[in-house]
């Protein structure tokens, strides 16, 4: 009897110091078991209390479970209905074919079309598949796929008369001519050119292939030669580095190294890095250049921080009037926006700036931006390859903090020799570019009707391929 009083009292107690019910959070999926133990409860209520309300009992089940009332009535009422329960659907998102395959794949898919342009040769969806497919290098691609990559690199099927030809968007034919002019004049002014670039490297980075002894047939077999099966394989992941440098022909510039762990699990090093990082990293570089130097960087989100705002299609109204007004022009209060927007359209030339440029431009320099998936332009991407590949080479412990000082150590055998071979190796590509432009040029502007044998019907884009 005693023992009974003390259970009885033991349980008082839980109760007096048990912490009060979860409510399952709202908007929280609500599984197909979660869902049969309400119906069964339901149940249990209607077989004891077959006259209590509904309404109590809905109440009285939600509290039990701490599932939202709501949700308690859903639920019996798809029972009622169906007889059953379902678990919700999970959505999973579908990586983009684009996003699936990195830089230098993109890039090296767009070589492959320009040396059709090269051999003074119409590229063709068929013809670059094929030449795809044969590149042990690059990844199989369907048809359909590659016609969807090749649109997403800004290629167009531009006609002419009635034959399709598969070109560049013009503005970036434009961007790629003015990009290779201007860095080719900023050279013959005796101006330094110094490229810039952001990178990455994962503690769990190695070497992908390593000499194996064949005669080694097991680990006890090693053992009894004294010999070792080498260190576990790493998974390629692990902590990040996110690497920012610069460099010219006389190689990375002193004290230009930036590198810090990443904090994201994100698949894009480039969400790691800020306009505010950048900017404050940038101006402590401007003082190490030489005077009157030339920059050349991509188009990263956090270069290209504008000064200034323009109103969009999605600012609103009174903003627009705020904007236009600021910028003294006289406008009509009942104006419609269409008309506030052709405004802003008329003047906004005379306000886009970036943050960068007006910082570079203060201390003496000029920024020149690389036309989008052109990496093969910038000299820095080899010098990156160098880097890695040594790091990948020496890399045994997998530990941040050594890659770290591997970094250290890679950086500084990049010699000013070594900057100067990659820098032949771009203007060696820079004069394929043009020859490129020129190729497409002349044939686009003698092709005549018929050339191309097209076959379907030729209304479809598709069909043009």
């Amino acid at each position: 009897m005693c023992d009974r009083v003390d259970m009885v009292s033991e349980l008082d107690n839980v109760e007096k110091t048990m912490s009060p019910k979860k409510r399952n959070i709202p908007g929280k999926m609500i599984w197909s078991r979660q869902k049969i133990m309400i119906i069964n409860i339901y149940k249990d209520m209607k077989l004891k209390s077959p006259s209590k309300p509904y309404k109590e009992m809905m109440v009285e089940i939600s509290n039990i479970t701490g599932i939202g009332r709501n949700s308690i009535v859903s639920i019996i009422s798809e029972y009622k209905k169906t007889g059953t329960v379902t678990s919700p659907n999970k959505t999973r998102n579908k990586k983009c074919l684009f996003d699936s395959i990195d830089d230098l794949d993109r890039n090296a898919l767009r070589q492959k079309v320009h040396s059709f342009w090269l051999r003074k040769e119409i590229p063709t969806i068929d013809k670059i598949l094929h030449a795809v497919n044969e590149d042990p290098a690059l990844p199989d691609f369907k048809r359909t796929s590659l016609y969807s990559l090749i649109k997403k690199l800004d290629f167009v099927f531009t006609k002419r008369k009635r034959c399709s030809v598969l070109t560049e968007r013009e503005d970036l034919l434009v961007w790629r001519q003015n990009y290779l002019y201007d860095v080719r004049k900023y050279r013959e002014e005796g101006r330094t050119v110094y490229y810039q670039d952001e990178t990455w490297l994962n503690a769990g980075d190695c070497v992908d292939k390593v000499s194996v002894d064949q005669s080694i047939r097991s680990k006890h077999d090693a053992f009894n030669k004294g010999l070792t099966t080498g260190v576990t394989n790493a998974t390629g992941k692990g902590k990040r580095l996110i690497i920012v440098h610069i460099g010219s022909h006389k190689g990375f510039v002193d004290g230009g190294l930036l590198f810090f762990e990443s904090k994201k699990n994100s698949a894009d090093y480039h969400d790691e890095m800020n306009g505010d990082n950048f900017h404050e990293w940038f101006k402590s570089i401007l003082p190490r250049l030489d005077p009157n130097s030339v920059i050349v960087m991509d188009n990263a989100p956090y270069h290209s921080v504008r000064t200034e705002k323009i109103p969009t299609s999605s600012t609103k109204k009174e903003d627009i009037i705020s904007w236009l007004i600021s910028k003294n022009v006289v406008i009509d209060q009942k104006m419609f926006k269409p008309q506030l927007l052709a405004k802003v359209k008329e003047i906004k030339g005379q306000y886009m700036s970036y943050v960068v440029d007006n910082m570079a431009k203060d201390a003496g320099h000029n920024i020149l931006r690389l036309p989008p998936y052109h990496c093969e332009l910038n000299p820095i991407e080899l010098a990156w390859a160098m880097v890695k590949g040594y790091v990948k080479q020496h890399n045994t412990t997998y530990k941040i903090d050594d890659v770290k000082l591997l970094l250290n150590t890679a950086i500084e055998r990049v010699t000013s020799e070594n900057w100067q071979n990659f820098l032949q190796h771009v203007k060696t590509e820079e004069e394929k570019m043009t020859e490129v432009d020129e190729n497409m040029d002349a044939i686009i502007d003698n092709l005549e009707p018929c050339v191309l044998t097209i076959t379907g019907d030729t209304s479809n884009s598709d069909d043009d391929l």
